[in-house]
């Protein structure tokens, strides 16, 4: 199984009864949670709470929307719900009187309220529940279907921009000659302008210490290729590995500026460490920009 996108899109169309059909439509999109957003028509908490649950159970991360519409056919009618509208006007007519107002309620705003218009077509209790719940798996497997191809997409990515980054790394190594030449030149004329000035040789040692620590860049190079090898392990794993990627980009980013700052000022063949080191933090940002869609 490859890493999982948070991109996707399903919908599918059932029927509750012979007048009644609806339309189930699943989207998602990046998110650092799990973030659920539901679009229903009005009176279907029972319903809200049990496709929650589903989606919980199948859903690691990502913003999903759940939009459930209804259709009760072109040829039927709505009947009005005489309790609620008669209650809400014979309210509003009292406060009216009772501030002296000379009023009367909107039709419109009167018909907009949930329940106002009950659809001709019913269904009976647990009815319309049954029939979206016995879609909404279905609905799953198509978004998991495309969040899975995009993520075989966003993997074979990955893995080119491991590729170039071991590589930079590998010309760092063979370079690296070249960076601890430079520093003992430097080291050589540092320390001859140190005894022309009579200096205590402790201190010859510390700007030696100094010069030679700030040449090591190995540690740098070893604990990059470890990461990039945790990396590419977590792409063969299952689940939810997105946070763990992007965490492990930040730990890559981190070398890759500190071999910059260690090796900066230096001339010649040592130039072409500061250019791989600026290929491997492009490389890591654009795979930061594809693991953060990764679920």
């Amino acid at each position: 199984m490859s890493i999982r996108s948070m991109t996707g899109f399903a919908q599918v169309k059932g029927q509750v009864n012979g007048q009644v059909s609806f339309t189930l439509s699943l989207k998602s999109v990046n998110h650092r949670f799990l973030d659920l957003h539901f679009r229903m028509p009005s009176e279907t908490d029972s319903l809200e709470m049990k496709l929650r649950r589903v989606l919980k159970e199948k859903v690691a991360r990502g913003h999903v929307e759940l939009t459930l519409s209804l259709d009760r056919g072109t040829n039927e009618g709505f009947a009005l719900n005489r309790e609620l509208v008669g209650g809400y006007i014979k309210a509003f007519r009292a406060a009216a009187t009772e501030f002296g107002l000379v009023t009367e309620p909107d039709l419109n705003v009167v018909l907009r309220m949930p329940g106002a218009m009950d659809g001709g077509a019913e269904t009976a209790d647990g009815e319309l529940e049954a029939a979206v719940l016995s879609k909404i798996d279905e609905a799953l497997t198509r978004l998991n279907t495309m969040r899975d191809e995009e993520g075989r997409g966003i993997e074979r990515e990955l893995r080119d921009r491991m590729e170039h980054i071991q590589k930079a790394g590998s010309g760092v190594e063979r370079h690296r000659q070249a960076i601890l030449q430079s520093y003992v030149e430097k080291l050589r004329s540092r320390m001859q302008e140190l005894v022309g000035a009579n200096v205590e040789p402790e201190r010859l040692l510390q700007e030696a210490a100094l010069l030679v620590d700030r040449s090591d860049i190995q540690e740098e190079l070893v604990r990059l290729q470890t990461h990039i090898k945790h990396f590419l392990g977590l792409l063969d794993e299952k689940g939810e590995v997105g946070k763990k990627l992007d965490f492990l980009l930040q730990e890559m980013n981190r070398e890759a500026n500190t071999l910059l700052s260690k090796t900066s000022g230096l001339a010649g063949d040592a130039l072409k460490i500061t250019e791989m080191g600026l290929v491997m933090k492009s490389e890591i940002e654009k795979s930061r920009e594809q693991v953060q869609n990764v679920e």
